[in-house]
């Protein structure tokens, strides 16, 4: 498999980012990531989606480092700092998520306080399905597990189409349009940092067309078989949806409704925040995930 992997230099001037990253050999591949805090501290696993990467937790790392926690976060195979296969067929939802268990398995997580938005919880919610004895509790922001079973919002299928057609993925402006908050040029460049051309982003590329959008999409049926799991999960679950996300809106009520550990209980709505919420509202979303870290049981 052939990979790029992105120069140190393009990522010298990140700002509000000041941790040194980690990596760890998944699959033949280097997997960025962060780790910081008491290793012996409650762990929150962070997980990104599309087209970001761990750069996009931190504005939620503080707070979570400042209440006595560690934080983990990587950079999904493809994104940020971790190796990109030039070939789109490379990325599929099963290497995704047997890129993603290879990674907590080699670092040894367990005890896991889980916090996904996007493909974050695509992956995340599945591994939970798969692994459950390795969390904790869950956060879900801003994400769901399709199955295919239900049709995407047009939202969705205009985001498709556009990241299938268009000559130049572009990275920062996309970041940007989930957002309802400017961001400034520093930060637009932190998110195009991980790609220096076209090359590097088969990954991106390739995840709005791994998304089970019908019954017969390759991953549906260990979706649903993770969705058995998830529908006995009793542990904490909370959902942290914003209010001004149309890709995810009403994802919510559909995980509190089938996973007992989410049901009864006052669940978390970020106003003002976009798809992006860790954007627009990351220090409100840190100090959600350490309350019910700290409380939830």
């Amino acid at each position: 498999m052939h990979a790029l992997r992105t120069p140190d230099s393009r990522f010298a001037a990140l700002p509000d980012f000041p941790w040194a990253p980690h990596y760890v050999e998944v699959g033949g591949l280097r997997m960025a990531y962060l780790d910081e805090g008491p290793r012996d501290a409650p762990l929150v696993l962070m997980l990104h989606g599309e087209p970001s990467w761990s750069f996009l937790y931190r504005k939620v790392i503080p707070v979570v480092l400042a209440a006595g926690m560690r934080a983990v976060a990587p950079d999904l195979i493809g994104f940020g700092r971790s190796d990109k296969p030039t070939e789109r067929s490379a990325y599929t939802y099963q290497s995704h998520m047997d890129w993603l268990k290879a990674f907590v398995a080699a670092t040894s997580l367990s005890e896991i306080n889980l916090l996904c938005q996007d493909w974050g919880g695509l992956l995340g919610l599945r591994l939970v399905g798969e692994d459950p004895d390795r969390f904790a509790r869950v956060i879900a922001a801003n994400t769901f597990l399709p199955t295919g079973e239900r049709t995407p919002p047009p939202a969705f299928f205009a985001w498709r189409d556009f990241s299938q057609n268009v000559p130049e993925l572009p990275v920062a402006k996309i970041i940007q349009t989930g957002c309802t908050t400017p961001l400034s040029e520093a930060v637009l460049a932190a998110y195009d940092a991980p790609f220096p051309d076209e090359t590097y982003k088969a990954g991106a590329r390739q995840f709005p067309l791994l998304v089970p959008a019908a019954p017969d999409d390759p991953a549906a049926p260990a979706n649903l078989r993770a969705w058995e799991t998830l529908e006995k999960f009793d542990k904490p679950f909370l959902c942290a949806f914003s209010d001004k996300d149309p890709i995810t809106k009403g994802g919510d009520r559909v995980l509190s409704a089938r996973i007992p550990g989410a049901r009864d209980r006052a669940h978390a709505t970020i106003e003002g925040g976009g798809h992006f919420l860790q954007e627009d509202r990351g220090e409100e979303l840190g100090r959600v995930v350490v309350e019910f870290v700290k409380s939830a049981r």
